[in-house]
């Protein structure tokens, strides 16, 4: 079975012209047709982004009939947090708070995907959206927190799963962690030699930083991963999406 995922940070759909524009994150979502869709940033009811539930529109919209949202953060008027949208039912969901102390709500969605089934054999894809700190210390302890809760120590080590999200991790000091201490392939990270260079996502219209990036295990076979290169996407946030394929053969790992 082949399987499209997509992490993007859609910073509330404001642009970098400052406009909110949801049409263009729907638009550059839609031109790479994913199965999965990991979201941060997303909106419910702030008047910042029209008052808009983003993670209902945006799954209504381009035809996802799964969704969830959690949302970190509470504001005056509405909330913010992350969403993964799915053409697969999700059988599960629970967010997982990642906040250190005094320092700005983090999250971590936790949602299992059931696939397969017309005539197909089916499987359930554990699956990880979130979006880390902005200091290394706090970075790290956010990934040991979610290392040892029980939605991701009690998955067997041999059943697939996904970890994808908006890391903030400059210099890729959290790969061994989730390499090492995970058991887990970086699916955003090219190899060269004894080298990895993660794809650039950040800022969108000049990316240098590998700011988003998906790690994966259980079986999962990564056939390709690549950034978003069209126009719009240079705009419509300030980071670019990552499309990761898989190929996965249940029950043949």
């Amino acid at each position: 079975m082949r399987l499209r995922i997509i992490t993007y940070n859609i910073h509330r759909a404001i642009g970098l012209d400052r406009r909110f524009q949801p049409t263009r994150i729907m638009r550059v979502l839609a031109d790479h047709d994913a199965d999965i869709v990991l979201l941060q940033e997303v909106d419910r009811g702030a008047p910042r982004s029209k008052e808009v539930d983003m993670a209902r529109q945006q799954a209504e919209t381009l035809g996802y009939t799964h969704f969830a949202a959690g949302y970190n953060v509470s504001m005056k008027k509405g909330h913010y947090g992350n969403a993964t949208l799915s053409r697969f039912p999700i059988t599960r969901e629970r967010n997982i708070d990642l906040t250190i102390g005094d320092k700005k709500r983090r999250g971590c969605q936790h949602t299992t995907i059931r696939l397969g089934g017309d005539g197909t054999p089916e499987w359930d894809l554990e699956v990880f959206n979130l979006h880390l700190g902005l200091s290394p210390l706090e970075r790290q302890r956010q990934a040991g927190m979610l290392m040892r809760t029980r939605e991701l120590s009690d998955i067997a080590p041999d059943a697939p799963c996904i970890v994808g999200g908006d890391f903030n991790d400059w210099l890729s000091r959290l790969r061994a962690l989730f390499v090492e201490g995970m058991a887990m392939k970086c699916a955003t990270d090219h190899e060269t030699g004894f080298r990895t260079r993660p794809i650039k996502t950040y800022p969108s219209f000049a990316p240098r930083g590998g700011l988003d990036r998906v790690y994966y295990r259980g079986g999962l076979k990564l056939v390709h991963a690549f950034p978003c290169r069209h126009q719009v996407a240079k705009v419509a946030s300030d980071h670019l999406p990552v499309i990761v394929d898989f190929e996965y053969a249940p029950g043949g790992h």
